[in-house]
């Protein structure tokens, strides 16, 4: 019973995915590397920050 629902699951989700990329039509393309790129810059921001305050952990570390 599992395997069934997490294959209706999918088959929804691709189904969904079709009926979306039909209406944006031509500007799909558009709209899935405007997604890409937002995730990409929350990603690397996030990362900076993770760095940022690994660096200042060290710092202050390093001071005592």
């Amino acid at each position: 019973m599992k395997t069934f629902l997490q294959f209706a699951v999918m088959l929804a989700a691709v189904v969904a995915a079709i009926v979306i990329g039909v209406i944006v039509g031509n500007y799909g393309a558009w709209y899935f590397s405007w997604i890409v790129g937002t995730i990409m810059i929350v990603l690397f921001a996030a990362a900076g920050g993770v760095l940022l305050d690994t660096q200042e952990y060290e710092r202050s570390a390093a001071h005592r």
